[in-house]
């Protein structure tokens, strides 16, 4: 895929938003402070005019992000058998990814590799190589509010069985070249491309943009 699909008024909104939030973490003026949460509230009206989301919504949620801004870190599993990859099927919308999601404070990434792939799938897992550090926000239609940046893990499978979980409506193995519908901000054909390679070639260097 070439080229950046993430439109400028989202890019826009998400570098007002890091400035507002920056800002107000290190002003002692109550003057700034004021023009700063004005400022998050002009990157709210910028993504609730482009979406349908609420402006009041959102400000809030932006508001619950304090300290210097910088980005989320999305963790994902690689788990392959005999030649397939694990995907779940997500709730939020339908489509399938990698196991895996934001990780948590405290954890080591591999940890949330490992975690997230027995809560969504029910496989038991051992992280054993960084794959990849991809910027999460590039190379699809993004619409994540936050920056992200995108950990994959390959991952042993040690047991366990298929069962969906809270947030997945289904787990399976997947062909390479038989893929479902995939939910492109979690997982995309780069990212299992790049796991792909690295099945063909174990000494290959982990990827990053």
């Amino acid at each position: 895929m070439t080229g950046d699909p993430t439109p400028r008024w989202l890019e826009w909104a998400r570098e007002i938003q890091a400035l507002a939030q920056t800002g107000k973490a290190f002003t002692k003026s109550h003057y700034e402070r004021l023009s700063f949460a004005r400022l998050e509230e002009i990157a709210a009206e910028i993504l609730a005019g482009h979406s349908q989301l609420d402006a009041r919504e959102t400000a809030r949620a932006f508001s619950l992000e304090p300290g210097y801004a910088t980005p989320k870190v999305d963790v994902r599993a690689a788990v392959v058998r005999e030649g397939s990859i694990l995907l779940v099927r997500e709730k939020a919308d339908g489509k399938w990814a990698m196991p895996g999601g934001w990780a948590d404070v405290g954890d080591r990434p591999s940890e949330t590799a490992e975690r997230e792939t027995r809560e969504e799938s029910g496989f038991e897992v051992r992280a054993t190589k960084l794959l990849g550090a991809f910027d999460a926000n590039r190379g699809v239609r993004a619409n994540m509010f936050f920056h992200a940046v995108k950990l994959i893990f390959l991952c042993d499978l040690l047991g366990g069985e298929a069962r969906p979980s809270m947030e997945t409506l289904d787990v399976g193995f997947f062909d390479f070249d038989d893929l479902p519908p995939l939910s492109e901000q979690r997982t995309n054909r780069r990212h299992l491309d790049e796991v792909r390679a690295h099945l063909r070639d174990p000494l290959r260097p982990a990827a990053f943009d």
